[in-house]
């Protein structure tokens, strides 16, 4: 039989951007899982509302995110990979998470594996180091690259975010997707991409943007004092905040 999987990555704490992919995603009752390829929280501040949302379903899947994984860090009293304002900014947010959260995240994996019609997928954050460690972000990716990366692995299909920017590179062995990030956004959309896979193990993508209000969730940043805000709504949202001020 077809299967049909959407991928969503990087929500960045922005709940009314997740909630317009959920509802959109659950339009078609023929996608049967969600995969979270990471950074569910840090950047934007509805941590909770962003954690109570995915927690409250039973069709996603989750891996763990750098953003993540710095906020684990701080709580847990070891030292986060973040530095100087971001490090101010994570410490914010784990000072204002809801503790009954933290068990979930704590248990994220950092990869996970999939088949669907003998096609094997591997879900990452992003791509690991030998030490199984995030290595820098390439700004210029190409799929012999990738293929060198992942010289060793088995999977037909790998599904990344944390660059925020789509990726679709076809090699002769392997497919590379990145959706792009669902709550960062130059423009008041929130994307999400949907996999299917045929019978005879035929691929299809199809990236998606949902319109969204993102009127509040920006303002909020300012009525909420969140540290780093000014450079936030400028590197991850454009300024878009301006036209309502």
């Amino acid at each position: 039989m077809e299967h049909k999987i959407a991928i969503i990555t990087d929500i960045h704490g922005n709940y009314s951007a997740l909630k317009a992919v959920l509802d959109d995603i659950d339009k078609d009752q023929t996608t049967e899982h969600i995969y979270c390829l990471g950074d569910l929280i840090g950047i934007g501040y509805e941590t909770n509302e962003v954690l109570r949302l995915l927690t409250s379903r039973t069709d996603i899947s989750f891996v763990m995110g750098n953003h993540d994984e710095a906020i684990l860090d701080i709580i847990a009293g070891r030292e986060p990979y973040s530095r100087g304002k971001e490090k101010v900014h994570h410490k914010w947010i784990a000072a204002h998470i809801d503790k009954e959260f933290i068990p979930f995240l704590d248990e994220i994996p950092v990869t996970l594996d999939a088949v669907y019609n003998d096609k094997r997928l591997f879900f990452v954050h992003y791509h690991l180091s030998d030490q199984q460690v995030f290595i820098p972000l390439d700004k210029e990716p190409t799929e012999a690259k990738l293929d060198e990366h992942y010289r060793t692995s088995t999977a037909d299909i790998v599904c990344f975010g944390h660059h925020h920017v789509i990726h679709h590179f076809k090699s002769n062995g392997r497919l590379y997707l990145n959706p792009s990030s669902l709550g960062c956004n130059y423009q008041p959309l929130a994307a999400y991409a949907v996999l299917t896979i045929g019978n005879q193990g035929e691929v299809s993508v199809a990236f998606r943007e949902v319109p969204y209000d993102n009127k509040e969730f920006l303002l909020g940043y300012k009525r909420l004092n969140v540290p780093d805000g000014d450079y936030i709504l400028k590197g991850f949202f454009g300024d878009q905040h301006l036209k309502y001020m």
